[in-house]
């Protein structure tokens, strides 16, 4: 019942729950006509005749319930597309071809789940598994980060900080063989060098025999 509030703002359903900045024009156009109503009804009723000001009130209230039953009627499609969708649900499938480790699979399964709703957190979790195991850290923490700012996502937080985690220790390990990689180039170059320096003195001698 409480998504519901937000059909009775027109406009305010498709911002709270998609984030649809189209819907931003139906949302003020309703806060100024309520406004003006209420001004010429309470505030200043001499403007106008009595008579126009009730078939205004009268006509706004028809619209408002035609804007109201509308948003009830798309208000499940807002929330939850994958569940009114006319597509099969690919999630399970994405999920099985993680475990199988078919990344390229699992990524494009997630990519068709993600264009009927690109706020589902299970799917959003899974590719970021998907980035993270195929080696694109910088790519699953963006993502993660994406993933904090939605509303939907409040009930994955512990989900979410897991994944945090395991992508921040396969960061440390990289960096750890990097610096190893590193640390091994220069002992090669040192040894290198030191061998090089001892063939020059051996020579240096002979030379001056």
């Amino acid at each position: 019942m409480k998504y519901y509030i937000t059909c009775l703002w027109p406009g305010l359903a498709e911002l709270w729950w998609r984030g649809r900045l189209s819907a931003i024009p139906t949302a003020l156009a309703f806060a100024a006509a309520l406004n003006l109503m209420l001004v010429m009804r309470f505030l200043y009723p001499e403007w106008l005749e009595r008579s126009l000001v009730k078939l205004g009130c009268w006509v706004g209230v028809a619209v408002w319930l035609f804007f109201v039953s509308r948003a009830v009627r798309e208000l499940p499609e807002l929330i939850s597309p994958r569940s009114v969708s006319d597509e099969p649900d690919r999630f399970p499938e994405a999920r099985d071809a993680c475990l199988r480790s078919d990344w390229s699979e699992a990524e494009g399964l997630l990519a068709d789940l993600l264009a009927i709703e690109p706020r589902d957190p299970p799917a959003l979790l899974l590719l970021c598994s998907v980035y993270r195991s195929t080696g694109r850290l910088d790519a699953a923490t963006q993502l993660i980060e994406e993933i904090r700012r939605l509303e939907a996502a409040d009930t994955w937080w512990l989900e979410i900080a897991a994944e945090e985690r395991r992508v921040d220790r396969m960061k440390e390990a990289d960096q750890e063989s990097d610096e190893n990689a590193d640390s091994a180039t220069n002992k090669r170059e040192s040894k290198s060098a030191v061998m090089t320096d001892g063939e020059s003195s051996q020579s240096e001698p002979q030379a001056a025999a």
